[in-house]
Protein backbone atom coordinates (compact mmCIF):
# COMPACT_ATOMS: atom_id res chain seq x y z
CA UNK A 1 0.00 0.00 0.00
CA UNK A 2 1.11 3.50 -0.82
CA UNK A 3 -0.50 5.74 2.11
CA UNK A 4 -0.53 9.20 1.59
CA UNK A 5 0.27 11.56 4.78
CA UNK A 6 -2.91 12.93 5.31
CA UNK A 7 -5.71 10.79 4.18
CA UNK A 8 -7.73 11.76 1.34
CA UNK A 9 -11.52 11.87 1.36
CA UNK A 10 -11.48 9.16 -1.17
CA UNK A 11 -9.15 5.53 -1.18
CA UNK A 12 -9.10 3.92 -4.43
CA UNK A 13 -8.84 0.00 -3.75
CA UNK A 14 -8.38 -2.47 -7.25
CA UNK A 15 -8.10 -6.28 -6.41
CA UNK A 16 -5.86 -7.41 -8.39
CA UNK A 17 -2.77 -5.44 -10.74
CA UNK A 18 -4.64 -5.29 -13.68
CA UNK A 19 -6.89 -3.02 -12.47
CA UNK A 20 -4.23 -0.75 -11.69
CA UNK A 21 -4.93 1.61 -15.09
CA UNK A 22 -8.14 1.61 -14.73
CA UNK A 23 -7.67 2.97 -10.83
CA UNK A 24 -4.98 4.82 -12.13
CA UNK A 25 -7.70 6.75 -14.69
CA UNK A 26 -9.85 7.40 -11.66
CA UNK A 27 -7.45 8.78 -9.38
CA UNK A 28 -6.27 11.11 -12.39
CA UNK A 29 -10.00 12.24 -12.28
CA UNK A 30 -11.21 12.59 -9.28
CA UNK A 31 -7.97 12.44 -7.54
CA UNK A 32 -7.91 10.52 -3.78
CA UNK A 33 -5.61 7.75 -2.54
CA UNK A 34 -4.83 5.04 -4.30
CA UNK A 35 -3.69 1.30 -2.94
CA UNK A 36 -1.55 -1.11 -4.56
CA UNK A 37 -2.59 -4.29 -2.18
CA UNK A 38 -0.16 -6.19 -4.29
CA UNK A 39 2.83 -4.68 -3.27
CA UNK A 40 2.13 -4.71 0.48
CA UNK A 41 5.38 -6.21 1.98
CA UNK A 42 3.84 -7.85 5.01
CA UNK A 43 3.18 -11.03 3.35
CA UNK A 44 1.29 -11.50 6.87
CA UNK A 45 -1.60 -9.60 5.97
CA UNK A 46 -4.14 -10.80 3.86
CA UNK A 47 -5.67 -7.94 0.98
CA UNK A 48 -8.73 -8.50 3.20
CA UNK A 49 -6.98 -7.07 6.35
CA UNK A 50 -5.44 -5.01 4.34
CA UNK A 51 -8.35 -3.06 3.54
CA UNK A 52 -9.84 -3.60 7.19
CA UNK A 53 -7.13 -1.79 8.58
CA UNK A 54 -7.71 1.09 5.64
CA UNK A 55 -11.65 1.45 5.77
CA UNK A 56 -12.08 4.12 8.13
CA UNK A 57 -9.29 6.13 6.78
CA UNK A 58 -11.65 7.41 3.71
CA UNK A 59 -15.07 9.07 3.65
CA UNK A 60 -15.91 7.28 0.51
CA UNK A 61 -13.75 4.14 -1.95
CA UNK A 62 -14.08 2.58 -5.01
CA UNK A 63 -13.39 -1.05 -4.98
CA UNK A 64 -12.11 -2.34 -8.71
CA UNK A 65 -13.24 -5.95 -8.69
CA UNK A 66 -15.94 -8.68 -8.34
CA UNK A 67 -18.84 -7.59 -5.82
CA UNK A 68 -18.72 -10.53 -4.19
CA UNK A 69 -15.29 -9.86 -3.02
CA UNK A 70 -15.98 -6.38 -2.08
CA UNK A 71 -18.98 -8.09 0.49
CA UNK A 72 -16.06 -10.27 1.38
CA UNK A 73 -13.85 -7.85 2.38
CA UNK A 74 -16.67 -5.34 4.10
CA UNK A 75 -17.99 -8.29 6.15
CA UNK A 76 -18.37 -7.44 10.21
CA UNK A 77 -17.07 -3.48 9.07
CA UNK A 78 -20.13 -1.59 8.44
CA UNK A 79 -21.98 0.10 11.72
CA UNK A 80 -24.11 2.67 11.34
CA UNK A 81 -25.56 4.32 7.72
CA UNK A 82 -24.76 7.73 8.67
CA UNK A 83 -21.25 6.76 9.70
CA UNK A 84 -20.07 4.33 7.81
CA UNK A 85 -17.95 5.30 4.38
CA UNK A 86 -19.70 4.79 0.64
CA UNK A 87 -18.40 2.40 -1.04
CA UNK A 88 -18.64 1.78 -5.02
CA UNK A 89 -17.84 -1.37 -6.97
CA UNK A 90 -16.44 -1.06 -10.59
CA UNK A 91 -16.07 -4.00 -12.55
CA UNK A 92 -12.52 -4.33 -13.89
CA UNK A 93 -13.64 -3.79 -17.77
CA UNK A 94 -16.03 -0.92 -16.21
CA UNK A 95 -19.01 -1.94 -17.67
CA UNK A 96 -21.01 -1.08 -14.02
CA UNK A 97 -20.44 1.35 -10.84
CA UNK A 98 -22.03 -0.21 -8.37
CA UNK A 99 -23.59 1.68 -5.77
CA UNK A 100 -22.96 -1.23 -3.04
CA UNK A 101 -22.70 0.86 0.60
CA UNK A 102 -23.91 4.28 1.68
CA UNK A 103 -25.44 5.36 -1.15
CA UNK A 104 -27.53 8.70 0.16
CA UNK A 105 -25.54 9.17 2.93
CA UNK A 106 -22.10 8.83 2.14
CA UNK A 107 -22.62 9.79 -0.99
CA UNK A 108 -22.33 6.61 -3.11
CA UNK A 109 -24.99 7.07 -5.54
CA UNK A 110 -23.40 9.87 -6.70
CA UNK A 111 -20.42 8.36 -6.99
CA UNK A 112 -21.65 6.42 -8.94
CA UNK A 113 -22.62 8.13 -11.30
CA UNK A 114 -20.09 10.02 -11.50
CA UNK A 115 -17.60 6.96 -12.40
CA UNK A 116 -19.84 6.00 -15.13
CA UNK A 117 -19.56 9.44 -16.31
CA UNK A 118 -15.62 8.93 -16.46
CA UNK A 119 -15.66 5.66 -17.66
CA UNK A 120 -18.67 4.90 -19.90
CA UNK A 121 -19.97 2.31 -17.07
CA UNK A 122 -23.78 1.72 -16.36
CA UNK A 123 -24.57 3.47 -12.54
CA UNK A 124 -26.14 0.90 -10.52
CA UNK A 125 -28.13 2.43 -7.80
CA UNK A 126 -30.74 0.48 -5.45
CA UNK A 127 -31.65 2.69 -3.20
CA UNK A 128 -35.65 2.75 -2.41
CA UNK A 129 -35.69 6.38 -2.59
CA UNK A 130 -34.55 5.74 -6.61
CA UNK A 131 -36.93 2.93 -6.97
CA UNK A 132 -40.21 4.80 -6.20
CA UNK A 133 -39.21 7.62 -8.73
CA UNK A 134 -40.49 6.66 -11.54
CA UNK A 135 -39.35 9.45 -14.31
CA UNK A 136 -36.23 10.46 -16.65
CA UNK A 137 -35.60 13.56 -18.01
CA UNK A 138 -33.83 13.65 -21.69
CA UNK A 139 -32.37 17.17 -21.75
CA UNK A 140 -30.52 18.48 -24.81
CA UNK A 141 -29.06 22.04 -25.19
CA UNK A 142 -27.14 24.51 -26.67
CA UNK A 143 -23.62 25.19 -25.89
CA UNK A 144 -23.78 27.64 -22.64
CA UNK A 145 -27.46 27.17 -22.19
CA UNK A 146 -27.87 28.66 -18.56
CA UNK A 147 -28.93 26.53 -15.08
CA UNK A 148 -32.40 28.83 -15.39
CA UNK A 149 -33.06 28.22 -19.03
CA UNK A 150 -33.09 24.62 -18.14
CA UNK A 151 -34.83 24.87 -15.45
CA UNK A 152 -37.73 26.87 -17.54
CA UNK A 153 -37.68 24.07 -20.29
CA UNK A 154 -38.27 21.11 -17.18
CA UNK A 155 -40.88 23.46 -15.93
CA UNK A 156 -42.74 23.90 -18.84
CA UNK A 157 -42.54 19.70 -20.22
CA UNK A 158 -43.60 18.29 -16.11
CA UNK A 159 -46.28 20.79 -16.96
CA UNK A 160 -47.61 19.32 -19.71
CA UNK A 161 -47.65 15.86 -18.64
CA UNK A 162 -50.56 15.50 -15.94
CA UNK A 163 -49.48 14.96 -12.21
CA UNK A 164 -45.55 14.80 -12.95
CA UNK A 165 -43.52 16.55 -10.63
CA UNK A 166 -39.60 17.42 -10.08
CA UNK A 167 -39.69 15.34 -6.84
CA UNK A 168 -41.04 12.42 -9.24
CA UNK A 169 -37.92 12.11 -11.26
CA UNK A 170 -35.20 10.20 -10.75
CA UNK A 171 -32.35 11.07 -12.87
CA UNK A 172 -31.32 13.59 -16.24
CA UNK A 173 -29.99 11.93 -19.02
CA UNK A 174 -27.78 13.40 -21.58
CA UNK A 175 -25.23 12.78 -24.47
CA UNK A 176 -21.74 12.30 -23.90
CA UNK A 177 -20.88 15.63 -25.58
CA UNK A 178 -22.77 17.64 -23.42
CA UNK A 179 -21.76 16.07 -19.83
CA UNK A 180 -19.30 19.25 -19.42
CA UNK A 181 -22.12 21.64 -20.04
CA UNK A 182 -21.69 24.21 -16.70
CA UNK A 183 -25.62 24.81 -17.32
CA UNK A 184 -26.64 21.27 -17.31
CA UNK A 185 -24.73 20.41 -14.51
CA UNK A 186 -25.73 23.24 -11.95
CA UNK A 187 -29.39 22.20 -12.87
CA UNK A 188 -28.48 18.66 -11.52
CA UNK A 189 -26.43 19.96 -8.32
CA UNK A 190 -29.68 22.88 -7.71
CA UNK A 191 -32.22 19.59 -7.26
CA UNK A 192 -30.01 16.84 -5.99
CA UNK A 193 -30.17 15.01 -9.55
CA UNK A 194 -28.00 12.31 -10.94
CA UNK A 195 -26.78 12.98 -14.94
CA UNK A 196 -26.14 9.23 -16.40
CA UNK A 197 -24.22 10.31 -19.86
CA UNK A 198 -25.12 8.19 -22.83
CA UNK A 199 -22.09 7.66 -25.33
CA UNK A 200 -23.28 9.44 -28.62
CA UNK A 201 -22.51 5.63 -30.66
CA UNK A 202 -25.28 4.47 -28.26
CA UNK A 203 -27.79 6.91 -29.26
CA UNK A 204 -27.04 6.57 -32.79
CA UNK A 205 -27.26 3.19 -33.00
CA UNK A 206 -30.87 3.30 -30.67
CA UNK A 207 -31.44 6.60 -32.57
CA UNK A 208 -35.75 6.75 -31.97
CA UNK A 209 -36.59 10.39 -32.35
CA UNK A 210 -40.35 11.87 -32.68
CA UNK A 211 -38.86 15.02 -34.39
CA UNK A 212 -35.87 14.66 -35.91
CA UNK A 213 -33.46 17.85 -35.44
CA UNK A 214 -31.29 19.33 -38.73
CA UNK A 215 -29.40 21.49 -36.37
CA UNK A 216 -28.77 18.28 -34.03
CA UNK A 217 -27.59 16.28 -36.91
CA UNK A 218 -25.58 18.35 -38.63
CA UNK A 219 -23.84 19.44 -34.84
CA UNK A 220 -23.95 16.59 -32.94
CA UNK A 221 -24.23 13.60 -35.06
CA UNK A 222 -27.62 12.20 -34.27
CA UNK A 223 -31.19 12.63 -35.08
CA UNK A 224 -32.02 13.60 -31.31
CA UNK A 225 -30.94 13.96 -27.86
CA UNK A 226 -33.35 14.04 -25.07
CA UNK A 227 -35.69 11.25 -26.45
CA UNK A 228 -33.42 8.41 -26.91
CA UNK A 229 -31.33 9.94 -24.08
CA UNK A 230 -33.93 9.27 -21.44
CA UNK A 231 -35.37 5.96 -23.52
CA UNK A 232 -32.00 4.58 -23.21
CA UNK A 233 -32.01 5.25 -19.31
CA UNK A 234 -34.72 3.48 -18.84
CA UNK A 235 -35.05 0.44 -21.09
CA UNK A 236 -38.53 -0.51 -19.27
CA UNK A 237 -40.24 2.79 -19.30
CA UNK A 238 -42.42 4.36 -22.03
CA UNK A 239 -42.01 7.99 -23.49
CA UNK A 240 -44.75 10.11 -21.80
CA UNK A 241 -43.84 13.34 -23.57
CA UNK A 242 -41.96 13.80 -26.24
CA UNK A 243 -39.42 15.99 -27.28
CA UNK A 244 -40.19 20.06 -25.91
CA UNK A 245 -38.31 22.76 -27.22
CA UNK A 246 -37.82 26.47 -25.30
CA UNK A 247 -34.83 28.77 -25.95
CA UNK A 248 -32.45 26.19 -26.94
CA UNK A 249 -33.37 23.76 -24.49
CA UNK A 250 -34.78 19.94 -25.22
CA UNK A 251 -36.94 18.13 -22.91
CA UNK A 252 -38.53 14.40 -23.17
CA UNK A 253 -39.52 12.61 -20.16
CA UNK A 254 -39.85 8.96 -19.75
CA UNK A 255 -41.95 7.23 -17.26
CA UNK A 256 -41.33 3.66 -16.32
CA UNK A 257 -44.02 3.27 -13.25
CA UNK A 258 -46.54 1.80 -15.25
CA UNK A 259 -43.64 -1.01 -17.06
CA UNK A 260 -42.55 -1.67 -13.09
CA UNK A 261 -46.41 -2.09 -12.38
CA UNK A 262 -46.96 -4.36 -15.59
CA UNK A 263 -43.99 -7.09 -13.83
CA UNK A 264 -45.67 -6.70 -10.61
CA UNK A 265 -49.39 -8.15 -12.03
CA UNK A 266 -47.56 -10.83 -13.99
CA UNK A 267 -45.89 -12.01 -11.24
CA UNK A 268 -48.97 -12.08 -9.16
CA UNK A 269 -50.88 -13.26 -12.00
CA UNK A 270 -49.00 -15.00 -14.45
CA UNK A 271 -50.35 -16.00 -17.49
Amino acid sequence: MNPAAAHADLGIWPVRAEAAPLAMHLQDRLGGELYQPWLQADAALSQRQQFALAYRRHRQWIMLGATGIAVRFLDGLPQDKHSDPAVVVVDEAARFAIALLAGHEGGANSLAYRVAQLTGAQAVVTTATEAVKPLVLGIGCRKLASAEQIATAVTQALARCEGATLAQVREVATIDLKAGEPGLLAFCAMHGLPLRVIARDQIAQRAWVGKPSDWVRQNVGVDGVCEPAALIASPRGRLRLGKTALDGVTVAIVDDGEGWRSFIENLQDPV
